[in-house]
């Protein structure tokens, strides 16, 4: 049957950080004497991180050939389903792309199945993790603007690691995937299904076997994704608290502003300064509003992200483990000279070129992954920095610019000091 295509009515919270120009904060070591920031402000060095990334940036379109964009969803409505379907743009000037532009539309499962025929092609490579099947817990309309939103950014982030990888960019399932205009047929059952299954008994199965010996430097990698994971799981949580918080003080900040108003209506004397203080706790509640939205649409996603990029190290190294198993019980079996051993022979030595591929496989990825997952954080942690700073002192402005309106007039204070 034929799906009803309606265009997803979403909206993207784009901060707009020129708002409020006219603030000015009036602390005296915020700006030299000429104006221009201090060098050791936090706007100058939020510029100079900004540069440094701008720079690099740069220097990274220069060498990259492939170039893929993830937008314009659109809603599609059928008697069995409603499913979303995102536009995937691809350019690029590699000579295996039989044009250099293509655009296709596909929906989650399709990117599923990429996801999971490059795990299988490549075990011990790091495949970087798509959102969970449902972001948002407790929301009650699943495909609401901001589930959307959300999703399409991770999925547009999704090949955008895909095709910065050395590897994993060239593997023709990704081809398929940004090429292809007729998809069901490359999807049919599902994605690597009978695969998963078998590494899951597999897995099982050299769990309980367990590894004779694993080196010391793929030991130190576990131990230090085991750690990762519980920092950036710890930092997840108590961000997300944070911000759940931050929007209750939000709700009461709302409630504040009327109370004041209405003061104001039943003290002649003291009606300006009251109602000075309601226009600056508005000011300050849409201040923390947008606050509390760049929090929620950039540090959280990419502390999320690398919670789901943990486990998907925790599942690489399981896998190279198994490798390391099975090679490990052939060889045991060979030694025992229970089997026959030319058969037995060849598929030992089959096994111990898969396992330095693997090993060899996840080490290269492993420096890959970790500067990737430096570089990202800095730059939320960075991004979040400068929002934090343009929050307290737009907040600080508007509340000296108050202290600054009840300033006595000249007159006033001389009458003020002649009857004292």
């Amino acid at each position: 049957m034929s799906g009803q295509t309606v265009p997803a009515d979403f909206s993207e919270h784009m901060l707009d950080l020129d708002e409020d120009e006219d603030l000015e904060v009036f602390s005296k070591n915020t700006s030299l004497a000429d104006g221009s920031p201090m060098p050791n402000s936090p706007s100058s060095m939020v510029n100079q991180y900004r540069l440094e990334d701008e720079e690099e940036e740069e220097r990274d379109a220069q060498t990259k050939d492939i170039f893929i964009t993830v937008d314009n969803p659109e809603s599609h409505v059928t008697a069995l389903e409603t499913f979303i379907m995102y536009r995937v743009v691809t350019k690029t000037t590699r000579s295996e792309f039989d044009s250099s532009e293509y655009e296709v539309r596909r929906r989650y499962q399709d990117f599923l199945w990429l996801r999971s025929r490059l795990e299988e092609s490549h075990p011990t490579l790091i495949v970087h993790p798509l959102p969970e099947k449902f972001v948002m817990k407790g929301m009650v309309e699943r495909f609401n603007d901001d589930f959307i939103e959300t999703r399409r950014k991770a999925l547009h982030r999704f090949l955008d690691k895909i095709s910065e990888h050395p590897i994993l960019s060239y593997s023709q399932h990704l081809k398929v995937f940004l090429t292809a205009e007729d998809f069901s047929a490359h999807r049919k059952q599902g994605p690597g299904f009978l695969s998963r299954m078998g590494e899951t008994v597999k897995a099982m199965a050299n769990s309980v076997r367990g590894l004779r010996s694993r080196s010391e430097e793929f030991t130190l990698m576990q131990e230090y994704v085991e750690e990762f994971s519980n920092k950036i799981g710890s930092v997840d949580k108590v961000t997300q608290r944070i911000i759940k918080e931050q929007r209750e003080y939000l709700d009461e900040l709302k409630q504040y502003t009327p109370t004041y108003t209405q003061w104001a209506e039943s003290e002649e004397d003291l009606a300006e300064p009251l109602k000075g203080v309601a226009g600056c706790v508005d000011r300050c509640s849409k201040e923390t509003e947008e606050h509390i939205n760049h929090m929620s649409e950039v540090l959280v996603p990419a502390l999320h992200e690398y919670v789901l990029c943990a486990e998907t190290v925790k599942a690489v190294m399981r896998r190279r483990d198994n490798i390391q198993a099975d090679y490990e019980a052939k060889n045991e079996a060979l030694a025992s000279r229970k089997v026959d051993q030319e058969a037995l022979q060849e598929e030992v030595d089959g096994l111990a070129d898969r396992v330095e591929q693997a090993n060899n496989a996840l080490k290269g990825d492993w420096s890959r992954w970790q500067d990737s997952m430096r570089t990202d954080l800095k730059s939320a942690f960075i991004c979040t920095a400068e929002k934090n700073v343009d929050y307290y002192e737009k907040c600080l402005a508007v509340w000296e610019s108050f202290l600054l309106s009840q300033r006595p007039e000249p007159r006033e204070q001389r009458d003020m000091e002649d009857a004292a």
